[in-house]
């Protein structure tokens, strides 16, 4: 089969290699019918994720078609059409059984395209399936289905609910890629007073109005000045931080009123200043973390309802044997708009 492959920071081909088999009785072998490119895919190809080892076959988003379950699968079936989450759950563990699933201790967390092989591939083998994939309904397309695998709980996980979005706050969201537009989406299910966006990209500024931003801006407006002009002098409730460089984890930090909360959701690959001199008086909240995909249920269910609308952050659409092409275009999002690819099986 043909498969994306890491080669090591800043290399990646799409090169033939051997078909994923089924290795442990919780396996499943899936038929990969639409994938999509994660901002961490980037993160790895620009070598800040060290575990990742050349060989590997990256990718951790994708819809498909079990093709094959090993003996211990007791929930999936051949032909089944299925979300594979972002996250694998052995289930029994004790960071599982409190359903921090990207803790898992007993061979899962986040494994697929990092310390397995992944999905951006023909096809993929996905660990302890029973807890690591879901049924799709039929009204749901793989398009929209495939961003319920890491972006939207990622963001509703990791930003949302670790900084307690409540009604009539003011929160901030700073980076407006695909993380940062669910992040608006999600956050606006809690009726917060205001949402304001940062970025530096005027097409991803104009892709959060359309998200729900209320606000907008770029660095060179002064956020700090704005944003304590919206909120009478103390700052935003709660602060996303959805890009993962120094810079903008330190604005989070500077944004945020006192007793407010910073959910950092960005993958970083360097160190950052946290400023003790100045917070440890201030009272404010900084969380982290790997997403769990607990909530990924609910989610999908919101989808089907019709609360929110996932397939309007998809930008540009390639078909699978495309994916060389369609990383170029997702790496510069500044020169080509993109948001969120979405590559398919021809």
């Amino acid at each position: 089969m043909k498969a994306l492959v890491y080669g090591g920071p800043g290399e990646r081909s799409w090169q033939d290699i051997p078909d994923p088999r089924l290795v442990g009785p919780r396996d499943a072998i899936v038929r990969v019918d639409a994938v999509t490119i994660c901002g961490t895919d980037l993160h790895i190809l620009g070598g800040d994720v060290p575990e990742v080892r050349p060989g590997r076959v990256l990718g951790h988003e994708a819809v498909g078609t079990v093709v094959a379950v090993g003996d211990g699968v007791t929930n999936l079936a051949e032909g089944d059409r299925v979300l594979a989450s972002c996250i694998s759950a052995c289930g029994v563990c004790r960071y599982c059984r409190e359903g921090s699933y990207g803790q898992c201790l007993g061979g899962g967390g986040w494994i697929l395209g990092h310390t397995v092989d992944g999905v951006q591939a023909e096809y993929a083998r996905i660990p302890f399936a029973d807890l690591s994939t879901y049924r799709l309904p039929e009204s749901v397309t793989d398009e929209a289905a495939v961003l319920l695998a890491d972006i939207l709980p990622t963001s509703y996980e990791v930003g949302v609910l670790n900084g307690r979005v409540t009604p009539g706050d003011t929160v901030v969201v700073v980076g407006a890629g695909p993380i940062g537009l669910a992040a608006v989406q999600t956050a606006k299910l809690f009726s917060p007073a205001r949402i304001v966006v940062v970025d530096q990209a005027v097409s991803r500024l104009e892709a959060a109005k359309r998200f729900g931003a209320d606000v907008t801006l770029r660095p060179e407006d002064d956020p700090l000045e704005a944003v304590r002009g919206l909120t009478g002098g103390l700052g935003a409730d709660v602060a996303i931080e959805a890009v993962g460089v120094p810079a903008t984890f330190e604005l989070c930090v500077g944004l945020v009123r006192p007793g407010g909360r910073v959910a950092n959701v960005g993958v970083h690959g360097g160190p950052a200043t946290l400023h003790l001199e100045q917070l440890w008086i201030r009272n404010v909240t900084i969380t982290t973390g790997l997403v769990d995909t607990r909530t990924t249920p609910k989610l999908l269910d919101m989808l089907v309802a019709g609360q929110f609308d996932t397939a309007q952050m998809v930008t540009h659409r390639f078909a699978l044997a495309e994916i060389e092409q369609a990383y170029d275009v997702f790496s510069r999002p500044a020169e080509t708009g993109a948001l969120k690819v979405v590559l398919t099986r021809g």
